[in-house]
C-alpha cells in the first residue's frame, strides 16, 4: 500500500553515514517522508530508520549498491511501491580513498568512479523519470566536493568522479528545467571522524581562510536553502570556509 500522497517525499542515497543521516533527519523534521539507501551496515541503517520513523513514520530504507545500475533500478522499484510522488532526490552515497599515480589499479578506478559518478548519474536518471510526470516542481541535489576544482595528486579518480558530478548537475538542470531544479553542494573539510589525524588537520586548517572546519550542520543548512529556493538551478554551492581560494 502506498503512503500518504500529500506528504512530501525525499529519496536519498547513503543516509546511514553521519552526513546523510543528518540530512535525512533534518528533512524528516520538516515533514518529509524519507526513503534512503544503505550499503555497508544494515545495523547502522536500521538505527537511522528507527530515528527517522520516530519523526516521520512513513520513512523507509532499501539496500542499494549504487555502483550497479541494476541495484539502483531495484531501489526505485521499491520506492514506487511505497510512494506516489518524489519531491526531492539527494545523491549522497560516495566512496573516498587515496590512489597513487602512476600505479592506480583498474579496480580502484572502477570502485571510485562507478560509486561516485556512475551511481549519481543513474540515480538522477531514475529520479527524473518519476519527477517528469508530476505537476509540481521537484528538486535534485547532488553532493560533490571542493576537490572537483582543486588538484589533489593522491586522489585522481576521486576528484575526476566529483568533477563529473558537477558537470552532470548542469546538464540535468538545463535538460529538465523548468519542472526540476538541479543543484550541487560541494563540501570542504568536515569534522566527521573521531579518530582523525590531528597533525594532518593542522596542515589543512592553514589552507582554510575561515580557520575552522565545517560540520554536517553546515551542509544541512545548504540543503535547506536549496529546498526552499525557487529560482536557483545548475549551481554549485560551495561550503568550504574559503578553502577553494587557497
Amino acid at each position: 500500500m502506498k503512503r500518504d500522497a500529500t506528504q512530501k517525499v525525499c529519496f536519498i542515497t547513503g543516509a546511514s553515514g553521519r552526513l546523510g543521516r543528518e540530512i535525512a533527519i533534518s528533512l524528516a523534521g520538516r515533514g518529509y517522508a524519507i526513503c534512503f539507501t544503505y550499503f555497508s551496515s544494515e545495523e547502522r541503517a536500521q538505527d537511522t530508520l528507527d530515528e527517522l520513523q520516530r519523526i516521520s513514520p512513513s520513512s523507509t530504507m532499501i539496500y542499494c549498491d549504487v555502483a550497479k545500475v541494476e541495484s539502483i533500478q531495484k531501489a526505485f522499484e521499491f520506492f514506487r511501491t511505497q510512494y506516489s510522488r518524489l519531491d526531492l532526490a539527494i545523491t549522497n552515497a560516495s566512496n573516498f580513498f587515496p590512489t597513487l599515480l602512476p600505479n592506480i589499479a583498474e579496480k580502484d578506478w572502477d570502485n571510485l568512479v562507478n560509486t561516485n559518478l556512475k551511481g549519481t548519474f543513474f540515480t538522477m536518471q531514475e529520479a527524473v523519470k518519476i519527477m517528469q510526470a508530476q505537476d509540481f516542481t521537484s528538486r535534485i541535489i547532488t553532493i560533490t566536493d571542493i576537490s572537483a576544482e582543486l588538484v589533489w595528486r593522491r586522489f585522481a579518480p576521486y576528484t575526476v568522479s566529483k568533477s563529473g558530478i558537477q558537470h552532470l548537475t548542469k546538464i540535468f538542470a538545463k535538460e529538465f528545467a523548468p519542472k526540476i531544479l538541479v543543484n550541487s553542494i560541494a563540501p570542504g573539510t568536515l569534522l566527521l571522524n573521531p579518530d582523525r589525524d590531528t597533525a594532518y588537520e593542522a596542515e589543512i586548517l592553514k589552507k582554510i581562510p575561515l580557520q575552522k572546519f565545517g560540520s554536517p550542520n553546515d551542509i544541512v543548512q545548504a540543503v535547506m536553502f536549496l529546498v526552499d529556493s525557487e529560482y536557483i538551478t545548475g549551481e554549485i554551492l560551495r561550503i568550504d570556509g574559503g578553502r577553494r581560494l587557497y
